[in-house]
């Protein structure tokens, strides 16, 4: 078989769905693809598109991966952290398995640098090399790039503004705009929606698309749909279109400047999502998808000195990870000593050592570095993280494992809650979530929302409690895919019928290593590390008088160091479920 790797979901979806068509096959027979939470392959499938962390999986029950004859990995130059650890297992396998031919594909980065890396020539005589550079010339038509001359206030306008005056002036052909995130991205659809309405009859129409990862898959597919002969379509996307997947008809790149990038501390050991400039190699794939069926236009929302300043490229995700769940995975795999494992790029020696604290923290490791039976070899299993993972354990010993399931289930979705931009629309979905809300945090409040949604599963329902019913049916999946693991994993199902103190200690069983606490001054500050954080003003939390003590999940990075994903604890319950991690006198002086 020959199995092809894809950083996202969205690229092993769509092409697979691609190739299954070219082959004239139904997908899921001869081309299928591997998700997390969706396998459409069988016994006779041939070519198998898969996200890295299948792949990963995979190697845990087949080492040597006997079932392929060809791995190829894709999008190398993005460099996320399951393309290092991918590579670096590779190398590993390579040299007991000679047959297994391994085709490393990349758009922008030092191909030198990897073919130095899998090759195990030690002679000067190149015939003898066991790597090699093979270079496709790509289609490109030729793209006018055009700068703005003085920096902008506001980009996601800027980007609807620009969309607008392309849409009446210039030629047909379909606009792609790039933004930082979903919640940027839905703004500026739901602005150009508006105008749309607006567009006079006999006119060219205009259809606004969103982009991005945690898309529903039959939504995405959306983007790839021609649209009719009088529409032009307006895709706003984050940075998952810039090699990922390729949409036809694009003419009109905007590109914002900016990428939102997880950035781990290990100082606090606190994930944050940072937005940062983009880089050079960033902004060059950006505008070239203008180039791929005509000449095309880019429309920079950054001056040319700007550009001149940028770095060359995105430090791989390595050097900026918490690196706790691929050493999870690595000794899974039997990698005993992670220290020494040949990555591509070196990972900074502190962020091993904190994932090897927490991973010890977790209880998946012990003294002498090794998994834990059985916990921390039923943690290398699920598809979680570490934390999570955790939680999910413990919640089946502590009788709440359905709502636990069901509070991971929603974490894996966004955008659940819809928020109108203003007016009316957005007093009256605020009177309906203000319904779902509850002082414990935002992850009781999934959960409420979650058991409304089951009594009614109605889009109808769902769009008058202002609720992303497309988020909740993909919840839903999630949720029955997790209990399937559960059952694998013998995790007992079972409910703690309304006890919220045991969900809210069984929560904290995981995430205490995200404990922070209110100072005196009016600013949270993590518990580890005495960092400053705030509550984000998406949280249900922002309208409740503020708790002392909580547990985030994801720290935003903007102006300020959001938390969001919030839970409410008793602190004594970080002394009784983690007293190895948290002493008491850590605790007493705040």
């Amino acid at each position: 078989m020959i199995g092809i790797t894809e950083p996202r979901r969205v690229a092993a979806t769509s092409l697979s769905n691609r190739v299954a068509d070219e082959r004239n096959c139904i997908l899921g027979t001869e081309i299928g693809y591997s998700i997390r939470f969706d396998n459409y392959t069988d016994e006779t499938t041939k070519i198998k598109y898969m996200t890295e962390g299948i792949l990963l999986r995979e190697l845990m029950s087949d080492p040597l991966l006997t079932s392929y004859s060809v791995i190829v990995v894709d999008e190398v130059h993005e460099r996320t952290l399951l393309t290092d650890i991918i590579m670096g297992l590779l190398k590993k396998i390579i040299r007991k398995r000679k047959s297994l031919r391994i085709v490393v594909c990349s758009a922008t980065v030092d191909a030198e640098q990897l073919r130095d890396f899998f090759n195990t020539n030690t002679t000067r005589d190149s015939t003898k090399d066991t790597a090699v550079i093979l270079t496709i010339e790509g289609r490109l038509y030729p793209v006018d790039i055009f700068y703005i001359r003085e920096p902008i206030a506001n980009y996601v306008t800027s980007v609807v503004d620009i969309a607008l005056k392309i849409h009446e002036n210039e030629e047909p052909g379909d606009i792609l705009a790039f933004l930082t995130g979903l919640d940027e991205v839905d703004q500026a659809v739901s602005l150009l929606s508006e105008h749309a309405k607006l567009i006079k009859e006999g006119k060219l129409k205009l259809l606004p698309l969103a982009m991005y990862g945690s898309l529903p898959n039959s939504e995405q597919l959306k983007v790839f749909w021609r649209a009719a002969k009088d529409t032009r379509k307006v895709i706003i996307a984050t940075n998952i279109a810039e090699t990922s997947i390729t949409i036809p008809n694009i003419v009109y790149v905007i590109d914002c400047g900016f990428v939102k990038i997880p950035w781990y501390e290990a100082e606090t050991q606190t994930n944050s999502l940072v937005i940062v400039p983009v880089s050079k190699a960033s902004a060059d794939q950006r505008a070239g998808r203008a180039g791929r069926v005509q000449t095309g236009k880019a429309y920079r929302l950054y001056t040319e000195e700007a550009y001149s300043e940028l770095f060359e490229a995105t430090p791989p995700e390595m050097q900026r990870s918490d690196l706790a769940p691929a050493i999870l995975q690595l000794k899974a795999l039997g990698i005993d000593n992670v220290l020494r494992f040949n990555f591509p790029s070196a990972p900074p020696s502190k962020n091993l050592l904190t994932g090897l604290e927490l991973l010890y923290a977790l209880g998946a490791i012990d003294n002498n570095g090794e998994l834990t039976m059985p916990l921390g070899i039923t943690m290398a299993e699920m598809p979680l993280e570490p934390v999570l993972a955790k939680s999910l354990i413990v919640s089946g010993e502590m009788g709440c494992s359905e709502e636990l399931s069901t509070i991971l289930a929603m974490l894996q979705v966004q955008n659940v809650f819809i928020k109108p931009a203003g007016g009316q629309a957005a007093i009256k979905a605020r009177i309906a979530h203000r319904k779902f809300e509850v002082e414990e945090g935002d992850l009781l409040t999934l959960l409420n929302v979650y058991t409304a949604y089951e009594k009614n599963k109605t889009p109808s329902w769902c769009q008058k409690q202002f609720l992303n019913n497309k988020a909740l049916r993909r919840a839903t999946e999630i949720r029955t895919q997790m209990h399937s693991m559960m059952k694998k994993l013998d995790i007992s199902l079972i409910s703690c019928n309304g006890n919220v103190q045991q969900i809210l200690k069984c929560i904290t069983a995981g995430l205490f290593p995200k404990a922070a606490y209110l100072h005196y001054t009016g600013v949270y500050k993590t518990v580890h590390g005495n960092k400053d954080l705030y509550i984000h003003p998406n949280s249900c939390l922002y309208a409740f008088q503020q708790p002392q003590w909580l547990l985030f999940y994801e720290v935003l990075q903007t102006n300020k160091t959001y938390m969001k994903d919030i839970t409410v604890i008793k602190p004594e319950w970080l002394l009784e479920l983690a007293p190895h991690f948290y002493e008491k006198t850590s605790l007493e002086p705040i």
